[in-house]
């Protein structure tokens, strides 16, 4: 390792930007919105899994279309908070609502996430598709909700690592947003 990089700096190319300044680790952490985003990003998740599971049993067996479809609502509307409270906190930490350097391709690819769920309940409510396309569909929103939420895991990584690597500062970080 050369002299004078940390273990945290030597994952980072050299010349490649912090993910945060040191004033917008001063916002972040006291931005009530990092904990919100802290508790949704894995209210989420829960949410995430049970309604996978009844996806794929409805898509397996044929049963419990009810629960499967009202699970995807609910997963669809825990996205929208948490994209919504996300984009408080972004502007809260980076001064605009979307969009901003740091986490620019996660809000890109959120977006594709947004618009697969979005599709997935206007097909529902206007009967536009049958059931087992209905859930082949949640199926591809889950699919860029996964990769989505991979986005930010390794934002949260990054800022751990940088977090541990700033003077002062790493101990009681917050989590980042997972949307």
């Amino acid at each position: 390792m050369p002299k004078g990089r940390s273990p945290a700096t030597q994952l980072r190319p050299l010349g490649a930007r912090p993910l945060y300044t040191a004033e917008q680790r001063v916002r972040r952490d006291r931005s009530g919105w990092t904990l919100v985003q802290g508790v949704l990003a894995p209210l989420q998740f829960a949410v995430f899994l049970v309604s996978l599971g009844l996806v794929l049993r409805f898509l397996a067996t044929g049963a419990g279309e009810q629960a499967a479809v009202l699970s995807v609502v609910i997963k669809t509307l825990v996205l929208y908070t948490i994209m919504i409270t996300g984009s408080l906190w972004e502007k809260a930490v980076f001064g605009r609502y979307l969009f901003a350097p740091a986490f620019f391709w996660e809000d890109v690819f959120s977006m594709l996430v947004l618009a697969l769920h979005t599709a997935y309940l206007a097909a529902l409510f206007f009967g536009l598709l049958g059931p087992k396309a209905l859930m082949l569909l949640a199926l591809a929103a889950y699919a860029s909700y996964v990769i989505n939420a991979a986005q930010f895991l390794l934002k949260l990584r990054a800022a751990r690592l940088q977090g541990a690597s700033a003077p002062g500062f790493g101990a009681g970080v917050h989590p980042e947003p997972a949307q």
